[in-house]
This record gives structure tokens, C-alpha cells and sequence, in this order.
């Protein structure tokens, strides 16, 4: 029995379809709370006085009675308050039996969503707001697939835009760049950045630029063939941050690929005015619509983003069958995925498309460019964390060998920058501080992974306590004890919510309260040295809170630490 549930058996009891249900702030004003307004206005009641009717009938109902010790109407409100031997038996049980599969719903009924996210482009650098991209689009990715959706996480990667053709032009003229010992995948987006520096007052280098555009588009020369060998440096430097990071995408789609199949696409859209011809360039006029004029071709016959955009929108439901499309791009994207949807549906093609739009990532100091270089890469992000962590760790466990402590500082390394990219809600900007994130006393990773680890620690002392006799979930009576059962039993909600919400924010502020109101438990009530009856339920209710932090650090992709 879930909260959902004995929300249906209210509403039943009632005979209302629908109810508007909340958690009140503070526990002496009830467990749950049901709103009578708006019931009160379709039958033309004052909303206190239907409340205090409401409750007189609730409480004589038999079939309610197991589950509340009192409801209480409150002005235009009634309040619920359930009993904790109730909450226990039902919520305990049912978190040892699901096990990892707890907070799972079929809400999705097995519908095949595609979700495209970690668009990184070949040739350039992968930074801190390519990082709130991979960590927001793998959280949507799991929590679609814990409401039971069929999820196909894909990426969709640029290597044949005009800034690969600006690093090659640049690579060929300053010959150091192939002499540096960094990751060569990693000294290209430097290289890029030098590109557009020396680009901004160079006719000449332009024109290069794009003689070696076309080469590559033409799949010919020398040009084409230090693409194919510096395209690889770039996969494989994704490739690196994927495993680090524990991404896995069913299938990575490539610019190139498409982008012929997207040229006929565009031909077929001249053919019936869907596109027009402009100074020489193809563009998409959707000034009728209010979405501005949207260039397809450049003059010089070389393509842009939406000839290979196109093609791939259509491609995606041609090859997976999918019922559903969502893209995680980045706000600034908006304009463009309209424009992009507006020919589909002027073509006839009517996809099921959604933009997951993200705001960006910003530094203590102001933005970030690519083109100006004034960016902190995954590499440096990542190195600079990892070295705070490791002198921390190793601080707290001095008999630690060092190959423990590299491998604990890393795991939390992943933790801390998939949890600062994931606790604040997608519309909102992100000002990464490294000092802050990694606070072992605010709303961070090592806050959460620390209490966490601290939980185990009490069931690794406890195990022989636990191994015997069952525990009596009546002994469970204090206040403390009754919240937690509360938050355990909102799990499977939070995780829906999330999940239609698209919101993993959500998730990560439930298991913030969740370590807070555990550590508060712990700090408050003698566990291992209770007596036997008290200690076992006690520890059953550790166990519990244990399991559901674990599902929800992997839903965000987070490392689990046992120690540290």
C-alpha cells in the first residue's frame, strides 16, 4: 500500500475522481493534506464547513481506519495523520522486496522514446557546459526508463561544420600543436580556439578556411584525409569521457552520415517552395509564421546544421520505430528547433518531437566561449576536483593505501560534477564554484555520499542484530522515525513526478532532505545500542533509507561509496 494508494481509497471513500493532495510543512498539522476548495465550489459549499463533513465521514469509515490515527479538518483543510506501525509495515517490507526495482512505475507503458543528448562537435573542446548537457540528458534517460519507458539514448555528433575546416587550417600552420604531449582529441579544441583568434582579421585565412570546407565536404585531398585522421582523435576523446563518466548510448550518429541524404532533402524542398533561393545562398523563409528566415546553404554551396538536421529528425523514427523524439540542446536552441519543426510539418512530416531546453553554464568569473578559449575543459574540471579530493580523502584515512584513495576521490569526483550540473532546475543558469561544490556540509555530492557512507557504517556494525529475530516496526514511535517512513514512502512519487516533469532537480532535493533528516536520526536516537526489539526495527528502517539513497544516486549516474 503507497501513498497513492491510500490517496485513491480517500477519493473513493469520498466518491471525487480527483483531490488535490499536499504534505503539510510541519508534522503537527498531518502526514497529508487534502485542499476542499475546489470541491466545495462545484457543490456550492463553504470549503470549512464541507471539511468538517468530510471528516466526520472519513473517520467512520471502517475501511480507513487501518491507516490513520486521526483526521482533523482545519479551516478549509483535512489533515491526515498516519499511523507509524501503519507506515512501517506497509513501506519497509516493500523496500527490501524491490530492491533496486523500488520507485519504478509502467506509467510509460514500454512507448520507445529516443533521447538525444551529449551533441558535442569533433575539433573542439568538451567543457563544463557540455557537461550539464550529458548529465541532465543521462538523468532524463534513466528516469524515463524507472516510469517504464522503452529509452534510446543516442548522440548526435558535429564533424563536418565549418569549425572543423578552421582547426585543420590551423593545425597545418602552427606545427606545435602536433608536438604537445596532451591527448590529441583534447589539442584540438585548443587549436580551434586559436583558429577563431587568428580568423577575425585574416581575409585571406578565411578564404583557406573555406576551400578546405569544401574539400572535405567533396571527400577529397589532403584536407579530407587529416579529417578522417584528426575526426578520430575526437571520437576517441568522447569516447574517454563517456567511460569516465559511465555513459553508454545505443547509437552515435555522425553529421557526416546524414548529411548527403539531407542535401537530397533539401532539393525535394526547393521542388515545392518549402525553400527559395537568396543571393545565392537556400534558406527557409518562415516570416509568415513569426519564426524569422533560417539559412540552409550557404553562397558557397557549403551546408549548414539544418541540411543534416532534417534528414536525421526523419531518419531516427524511420530506423527505431519510436513513438516519441526528445532533444537536449541548450536554450539558446529554441528559435532554431522551431524553425526545424515548421518544414517538417510544411513538408507533410508531422514527428513527435520535444526540446529539452537547458540554460547555461557559467563561471565565477562570467561566461564561457569556445571561440575565445575563456572556457574550464572536462579535463581541467575534472583534474582540479579530483586533486581537492584526493589530498581530503587521504587527510580522513591516513592508513588508507593510495590506490584506494585515488579510486574513492575519484568516484566522488563523478559524483560532484553530475550533481552540481543536476540540482538545479534546467531553466535555471548554473554558476559553477568548485569550493562550494565540494562542501561536505551543504546541498553538494560529498554531503549526500558522506551520509550515505555513514548509514552503512551502522548496518556493517549492526549485521549480527539484524541477523535474528524479526523487527517489531510498532517500536518504531518517534517523531524522527514517522518523517522518514513519510520520505521513504514519497519515493516511487518523487521519481514520477520527475519523470513527467523531465525535472531530476526534484530528485536531487529529496535525497538532500533524505541524508538531512537521516543524519538528524542518527545524531538524535541511539540505534546499535538500543534494546534488542527497538534495534532491529531501527536498523530495518537504516536498511531501508540506505536502499532508496542507492536508487536514487543511480537514476542521477552517481557512484555508490560505501566508505569514505
Amino acid at each position: 500500500m503507497t501513498l497513492e494508494d491510500i490517496k485513491f481509497n480517500i477519493q473513493k471513500a469520498l466518491g471525487v475522481e480527483s483531490a488535490l493532495f499536499s504534505y503539510p510543512p510541519r508534522p503537527e498539522l498531518g502526514d497529508l493534506s487534502l485542499a476542499c476548495f475546489e470541491a466545495a465550489k462545484t457543490s456550492r459549499q463553504n470549503p470549512a464547513d464541507l471539511a468538517k463533513a468530510w471528516a466526520g465521514r472519513l473517520s467512520a469509515n471502517k475501511e480507513l481506519q487501518p491507516y490513520f490515527q486521526e483526521i482533523r479538518a482545519v479551516g478549509p483543510y483535512l489533515n491526515f495523520f498516519i499511523k507509524s506501525s501503519y507506515l512501517a509495515a506497509q513501506v519497509l517490507p516493500a523496500i527490501r522486496s524491490a530492491g533496486d526495482e523500488y520507485g519504478r512505475n509502467q506509467s510509460g507503458q514500454a512507448q520507445k522514446v529516443m533521447i538525444e543528448y551529449s551533441n558535442g562537435n569533433t575539433h573542439k573542446e568538451y567543457h563544463v557546459g557540455h557537461l550539464r548537457n550529458i548529465a541532465y540528458g543521462d538523468a532524463v534517460n534513466r528516469l524515463l526508463a524507472k516510469n517504464g519507458y522503452q529509452v534510446i539514448p543516442v548522440s548526435y555528433i558535429n564533424d563536418f561544420g565549418i569549425h572543423v575546416a578552421k582547426t585543420l587550417w590551423n593545425w597545418q600552420r602552427d606545427k606545435v600543436y602536433a608536438e604537445r604531449p596532451e591527448p590529441k582529441g583534447y589539442l584540438l579544441g585548443r587549436c580551434y580556439a586559436k583558429a577563431t583568434q587568428a580568423l577575425a582579421e585574416n581575409p585571406a585565412g578565411k578564404v583557406a578556411v573555406a576551400a578546405i570546407m569544401q574539400e572535405i565536404e567533396g571527400r577529397r585531398g589532403a584536407s579530407y584525409q587529416l579529417w578522417l585522421e584528426t575526426r578520430r582523435w575526437s571520437i576517441d576523446y568522447f569516447d574517454s569521457i563517456y567511460r569516465e563518466l559511465g555513459i553508454k548510448f545505443t547509437h552515435i550518429f555522425y553529421e557526416n552520415e546524414v548529411v548527403d541524404a539531407g542535401r537530397k532533402l533539401v532539393d525535394e524542398l526547393l521542388e515545392k517552395g518549402i525553400l527559395v533561393r537568396s543571393e545565392g545562398a537556400i534558406i527557409a523563409d518562415l516570416e509568415p509564421y513569426g519564426l524569422g528566415v533560417l539559412p540552409i546553404i550557404r553562397s558557397d554551396g557549403t551546408a549548414l546544421y539544418p541540411v543534416a538536421d532534417l534528414a536525421l529528425a526523419s531518419e531516427k523514427f524511420r530506423r527505431y520505430d519510436i513513438n516519441q523524439s526528445i532533444y537536449v540542446i541548450d536554450v539558446r536552441q529554441s528559435l532554431y528547433f522551431k524553425q526545424l519543426i515548421k518544414i517538417l510539418e510544411l513538408s507533410g512530416y508531422r514527428p513527435a518531437v520535444r526540446h529539452l531546453a537547458y540554460d547555461f553554464v557559467t563561471l565565477p568569473e562570467g561566461m564561457m566561449s569556445s571561440r575565445t578559449g575563456n572556457v574550464i575543459t572536462y579535463q581541467e574540471l575534472r583534474d582540479k576536483i579530483f586533486e581537492k579530493l584526493t589530498a581530503e580523502t587521504a587527510q580522513r584515512h591516513r592508513r588508507w593505501s593510495e590506490r584506494r584513495i585515488k579510486q574513492v576521490a575519484f568516484n566522488l569526483t563523478v559524483s560532484t560534477i553530475k550533481f552540481e550540473m543536476l540540482k538545479i532546475g534546467a531553466d535555471k543558469t548554473i554558476t559553477f564554484n568548485i569550493n562550494e561544490a565540494l562542501r561536505f556540509d551543504g546541498y553538494t555530492a560529498c554531503y549526500l555520499q558522506y551520509g550515505y557512507a555513514r548509514l552503512r557504517s551502522i548496518l556493517r556494525k549492526g549485521w549480527l542484530a539484524r541477523l535474528f529475530g524479526r523487527p517489531d516496526f510498532t517500536t518504531l514511535s518517534v517523531a524522527k522515525e514517522k518523517a522518514l517512513l513519510l520520505a521513504l514512502a514519497r519515493y516511487p512519487e518523487v521519481i514520477a513526478q520527475a519523470g513527467t516533469t523531465y525535472r531530476p532537480s526534484e530528485l536531487t532535493q529529496y535525497l538532500f532532505e533524505l541524508v538531512q533528516l537521516s543524519n538528524d536520526y542518527y545524531h538524535e536516537t541511539n540505534i546499535l545500542k538500543a534494546a534488542s526489539r527497538e534495534r532491529r526495527a531501527r536498523l530495518a528502517l537504516i536498511a531501508a533509507v540506505t536502499q532508496v539513497l542507492q536508487n536514487g544516486f543511480t537514476v542521477l549516474g552517481l557512484r555508490i561509496l560505501e566508505k569514505m
